[in-house]
């Protein structure tokens, strides 16, 4: 530094000898020594820094050993995943995030809508038009995802709630369970606890305006929610071909009511069910895509000291021809659908202690396009047709449901939706009932 210094002062002295101010040459002289005090400030900062990073280093976390060079990534990884934690942390420090939809619903019903807010099917008598609008669809979710178990697999799961309990006309609306699971994941199998759908129709309409009760119950979605154990085991067909096996222990619920006491009185509750479906699933390129699973179901009614069987095949489908558009749908055939959130009447009573089982068949199909990155349009159409020789006069024979909607995303984490429905219910001996649904939606996902 001295020898620059002094370089640079014998340069400057022609300049001073030819006349040059001497008062500049300070101001000059000045400057470089303020740049030489700033540059070893420099060099002692970076210094300090080196010193303290290998400090760092040398020294292991107070409370823990060094990690082996073996342990480094796993330590690093485990530590990502924690930051990886948004909204909300459990008590056990589990990855755990709130979810959900707060609903605004303003409906109109027509007069058939026997005084419910979202009518599964057109009353037998006629009341008065009716029209609210209502919060009680929202849904509160938590969702959950943890670390491998000693056996390998990676916990997660997810439980959701809302406010469909008690009376429309109560502000004290009770907090329902709807649906929740917990799931162990391993590369290829599943297993999962927890209350869904039923295994064999794990589809639904897309709907703003029916989201508490499934989108077109009882008019061929068999929908409730009932507690079940499920197994599931992939295999690969290649990089664009795959088939899944899947079977589920179900418990499925008779929730009807019975004009006779005595098959009131004797119905049992719930009963045990087995269930199968198996997809296969092919991607065609271009977000085209197609889906296809046959089902089964096997149970047996316990009413008045016999047993009522329920058997139902089923077959599910998605067919995605190009990205924008998907064809969605379920289709059953069978006998005593009651209990899985089909028509009420699961069996009838043909003697003092004869019961058979109500044959028929039903199910639903939807057409969706995706119009622009914002606007979805969906048409759908569900029906679920009993055997009349199987019923008595006035039980429901035929309920058919047709709709369309549109669903706009006006913002990221806003939809407003559209919703026309219609609802033909048919009782044997009285006739078609009809009963009209319009709502508008509004949804803040959060």
């Amino acid at each position: 530094m001295h020898i620059r210094r002094s370089c640079l002062f014998f340069a400057l002295i022609p300049a001073v000898l030819m006349g040059q101010d001497a008062q500049d040459l300070k101001k000059v002289l000045e400057r470089l020594d303020k740049l030489e005090q700033q540059n070893r400030e420099l060099l002692e900062e970076l210094r300090s820094l080196r010193q303290e990073l290998n400090t760092a280093r040398a020294v292991p976390l107070a409370g823990q050993e060094e990690n082996r060079p073996e342990e480094k990534g796993e330590v690093r990884d485990a530590r990502i995943e924690e930051l990886q934690q948004t909204k909300v942390e459990s008590s056990q420090r589990l990855p755990l995030s709130i979810t959900g939809m707060a609903l605004f619903n303003t409906y109109f019903n027509g007069a058939n809508s026997g005084g419910f807010d979202q009518p599964a099917l057109a009353s037998r008598t006629a009341g008065q038009s009716s029209s609210g609008f209502s919060l009680r669809q929202s849904v509160i979710g938590l969702k959950y995802d943890g670390a491998r178990t000693l056996i390998g697999a990676r916990v997660s799961g997810y439980l959701n709630l809302d406010l469909w309990g008690g009376t429309s006309s109560s502000l004290n609306n009770l907090v329902r369970l709807a649906t929740a699971a917990v799931q162990l994941d391993w590369k290829n199998q599943t297993i999962m606890v927890g209350q869904e759908k039923p295994l064999i129709s794990p589809r639904n309409p897309m709907s703003l305006a029916e989201v508490s009760v499934a989108p077109l119950a009882g008019a061929g979605n068999l929908w409730t929610w009932a507690p079940q154990v499920r197994f599931e085991q992939r295999f690969g067909l290649g990089e664009n071909m795959g088939f899944r096996a899947q079977t589920a222990a179900y418990q499925a619920q008779e929730r009807s009511s019975y004009s006779a006491s005595a098959l009131q009185s004797t119905l049992e509750a719930t009963r045990p069910a087995w269930e199968g479906r198996f997809e296969f699933w092919r991607s065609l390129g271009h977000g085209a895509r197609i889906e296809i699973a046959p089902g089964f179901h096997v149970s047996d009614t316990h009413v008045l000291g016999v047993s009522v069987p329920s058997r139902i095949f089923s077959v599910d489908w998605l067919i995605r021809p190009w990205a924008p558009l998907d064809i969605t749908g379920t289709y059953f055939h069978g006998k005593d659908f009651a209990g899985l959130g089909g028509l009420a009447d699961g069996f009838s009573l043909v003697g003092p202690h004869s019961v058979i089982p109500v044959h028929g068949d039903g199910g639903w199909v939807q057409v969706s396009y995706r119009a622009t990155r914002r606007i979805t349009l969906n048409a759908f159409s569900g029906e679920q047709s009993n055997r009349h020789a199987d019923l008595g006069s006035g039980d429901i024979g035929r309920n058919l449901g047709f709709g369309a909607n549109v669903i706009t995303r006006i913002a990221p984490n806003v939809l407003f939706g559209v919703e026309a429905l219609q609802l033909r219910t048919r009782y044997l001996g009285l006739g078609e009932r009809l009963q009209d649904h319009y709502d508008l939606s509004l949804a803040y996902l959060f």
